[in-house]
């Protein structure tokens, strides 16, 4: 599957915009199921090499309307990527992170539950999704700690690459080795996952076998490495599946995240 079959479909609209800093690309957009609630809850980010010249929320449009038709209510962040004034290294991550805190500060005004707040990321994306359920276990002194980070009960990973150190090495991923200096700096202890281990949330890292962008041997590396420090990972491989089909509504793989999104939040 190639990006055009995807990105140029007709693209659904979310329910309302809200702004969580000053610059045009520190919004949230939700997506609303039909009914007065509480709605079940994901947290999603979108991915694109961290670089908003490559991708913006609007790249998940499609399988956050998908959730919506199943009644599920969707908080579609964007952030500053490495290519924009203030993002990188800390700003990328502190936007993730008031994006996610923004979450909770509007959850009662739409009826959302939290209680099972699952975070399902894409690509770079992933990594961020991944990142924000083990916030709490930054490092002190960290630029990026924040107080009571919104707690996330389960993440799933749609072709993620969340070991930036792993990414750092060639060959790397399709993303390239240079953009990792650019949104880490070298800081792994507090931007790479796995330095972040164990987070004591359930992890679901859905590969595709086929993935051209970002290697198969990333999940397994990861999931190992998190497994020995205590976490659960359950990886899932997709035959026939390259990186779009990840976040296309009509593909097997999207069917296999969903029923994923679902279990976690008890649908």
């Amino acid at each position: 599957m190639k990006w055009s079959d995807l990105l140029t479909r007709a693209r659904p609209t979310a329910n309302a915009s809200i702004s969580y800093g000053d610059d045009e690309l520190q919004v949230a957009d939700l997506w609303l199921p039909q009914g007065s609630g509480p709605h079940p809850t994901v947290l999603m980010v979108h991915g694109g090499c961290w670089q908003t010249d490559i991708a913006d929320r609007t790249i998940m449009n499609w399988i956050s309307d998908d959730l919506r038709r199943r009644g599920v209510a969707v908080w579609n962040i964007d952030y500053r990527g490495v290519d924009r004034p203030g993002g990188g290294y800390p700003g990328t991550f502190l936007d993730a992170s008031a994006a996610a805190d923004a979450l909770y500060s509007n959850a009662s005004r739409y009826n959302l539950d939290l209680k099972r707040l699952t975070a399902v990321g894409h690509s770079a994306g992933g990594h961020i999704a991944l990142w924000l359920a083990g916030q709490h276990r930054l490092p002190k002194g960290s630029l990026l700690r924040r107080p009571d980070p919104i707690p996330i009960r389960t993440v799933i990973s749609l072709g993620g690459l969340p070991d930036l150190e792993q990414a750092a090495r060639p060959p790397g991923s399709g993303c390239g080795t240079d953009v990792i200096k650019k949104i880490s700096e070298g800081h792994y202890d507090d931007t790479s996952v796995p330095r972040l281990a164990p987070l004591g949330v359930r992890q679901v890292l859905i590969n595709g076998l086929q993935d051209k962008i970002i290697p198969v041997a990333f999940a397994a590396d990861y999931a190992a490495i998190m497994r020995s420090k205590g976490d659960r990972v359950l990886v899932r491989m997709v035959d026939h599946t390259g990186h779009v089909e990840l976040i296309s509504p009509d593909t097997r793989a999207w069917r296999i995240a969903a029923k994923d999104i679902e279990l976690a939040l008890g649908l």
